[in-house]
């Protein structure tokens, strides 16, 4: 029998509870994250020894040294992602079967996807010159999104966070098929982050292929978010999140020496900042801060991040000697937004529905085919 919500082990909530309100607090989060590597990919780059880095000419801290200063740890919109990533697929598939988290996250992934694919290809055979683009072999390899695990070249470098999406979503399918409970996805964060940790020193492809070491603390931070979310905090799940923020500023100082234009200090400042703000969010200290407006911005979100790179560095580099940098930056990113708007009413709906019509049908077929044999 499962135990009250409030014990150190509680069981799931009565299908008769009230369903939970929308968070919209985290959709506005997302978009926040979003625009911050939106604004690092434009204007918090300053090696210009890498194609595409020197979209301005000359390092961008000598053009607006105060948006650089800003811009510069944009790239932690990344990490950001992630933690909402492992909080949000907790919620969303909590009570679903296999089959309705694989449609949700084809339906939710895929069409946005494949726009961005072919809309940054289009750019770049367009407006040449900027970055190099993939032979067609290898674009269209790129719409399975399984381009990493066959060493094919991504058509756009921010597509490297979805392979850590993707490896995410398929150990979690493991434990949504087993049916989610707080004991199992406890289970789930602990062997998972065990094998994050013995990843590096085990000197097996496999094991880090699967653990993932650069993103797994981020996810379990999320999944454990969720669960002081629906159950309530207790001394387990503030050590998860604890261990989590440990991990976590290790891969950040990672990060900070990969990209050289920041400080840990910093990003573990931002980073400790958001985290305390999920905290707030999943103790429901939050649950007033509402509006459609955010929803909206949630939804801009994902098309804003699939676009935004190559396209709009490509577009600033061409531009960058008629008119201001700041004003560029602001005007190219205004545009992306309006873009990602028009994806998601005109390209993520239809398309989904669609999808998840088509995929519901299979589903059908394959349990009636299987019943007759």
């Amino acid at each position: 029998m499962a135990e009250r919500p409030g014990r150190l082990i509680p069981g799931p909530r009565s299908p008769l509870d009230p369903p939970r309100p929308r968070l919209h607090l985290i959709d506005g989060i997302r978009l926040i994250a979003a625009l911050m590597v939106v604004v690092h990919h434009y204007a918090g780059t300053n090696r210009v020894d890498q194609p595409g880095n020197a979209i301005w000419g000359r390092p961008v801290s000598e053009i607006m040294p105060t948006v650089f200063r800003f811009a510069s740890f944009g790239w932690i919109g990344v990490e950001i992602f992630f933690v909402i990533s492992g909080f949000v697929i907790c919620m969303s598939c909590w009570g679903r079967t296999p089959r309705q988290f694989f449609v949700s996250r084809v339906i939710r992934l895929y069409p946005a996807y494949w726009f961005g694919v072919f809309f940054t290809t289009a750019v770049l055979v367009l407006l040449p010159g900027v970055w190099e683009r993939l032979p067609l072999r290898d674009v269209l390899f790129n719409l399975t999104m399984l381009q990493a695990g066959s060493e094919v070249g991504n058509v756009d470098a921010v597509y490297w966070t979805l392979w850590a999406e993707l490896r995410f979503y398929l150990l979690f399918l493991v434990v949504v098929a087993m049916g989610l409970t707080y004991r199992r996805v406890i289970v789930f964060c602990c062997v998972w982050g065990a094998a994050a940790m013995l990843a590096p020193v085990a000197d097996l492809r496999l094991l880090t292929l699967a653990a993932d070491p650069s993103a797994t603390w981020y996810f379990i931070a999320g999944l454990a978010l969720y669960l002081m979310h629906r159950f309530g905090q207790d001394l387990l799940l503030w050590g998860i999140l604890a261990m989590s923020w440990l991990m976590g500023q290790r891969e950040l100082a990672l990060r900070v020496e990969y990209e050289g234009v920041s400080s840990w200090r910093g990003a573990v400042l931002i980073f400790t900042v958001f985290l305390l703000v999920m905290v707030a969010i999943a103790l429901g200290h939050t649950h007033r801060v509402r509006g459609k407006w955010l929803v909206t911005a949630g939804c801009l979100t994902y098309p804003l991040y699939l676009t935004h790179y190559l396209a709009g560095t490509t577009v600033i580099s061409r531009l960058r000697d008629a008119m201001d940098a700041r004003l560029l930056v602001v005007l190219v990113t205004a545009g992306f937004l309006a873009l990602s708007w028009l994806i998601h009413r005109w390209v993520e709906r239809p398309v989904s529905r669609r999808l998840k019509r088509g995929l519901d049908s299979s589903f059908a077929r394959l349990r009636g085919a299987g019943r007759r044999v």
